[in-house]
C-alpha cells in the first residue's frame, strides 16, 4: 500500500506498508558546503505490534519472516525517490 502525504514541513513525503511493516520517506533540508540550500530523502523502517496491554507499539527490530516485506518496501521507497528526483 502506498500513501501520498502532503508536503508540509516535518511531514513524511510518502508512506508504504505491507502488513505490520511500514516504510516512511522523509524529505530533509540542509545547506551544502557552499551554503546553498539542498534537499535529500531518508527512509525510516518499522514494525508495529500490539503489546500485552493491547496498545500499539513500534520497533526497528525485525523477525526473520519480516525481512522479505521490509526489503520490498525499501525497494518501493527507493524507486519512488529515484523517480521523483529524475
Amino acid at each position: 500500500m502506498q500513501e501520498k502525504i502532503s508536503e508540509k514541513t516535518n511531514q513524511p513525503q510518502m508512506k508504504f506498508s505491507a502488513g505490520n511493516i511500514k516504510a516512511t520517506v522523509w524529505t530533509n533540508h540542509a545547506k551544502n558546503k557552499s551554503g546553498e540550500e539542498t534537499e535529500f530523502s531518508t527512509i525510516t523502517l518499522e514494525r508495529v505490534y500490539k503489546d500485552k496491554e493491547d496498545q500499539w507499539q513500534s520497533t526497528n527490530v525485525f523477525r526473520i519472516g519480516d525481512l522479505p516485506k521490509a526489503a520490498a518496501l525499501i525497494n518501493k521507497a527507493y524507486e519512488n525517490i529515484v523517480v521523483r528526483e529524475a
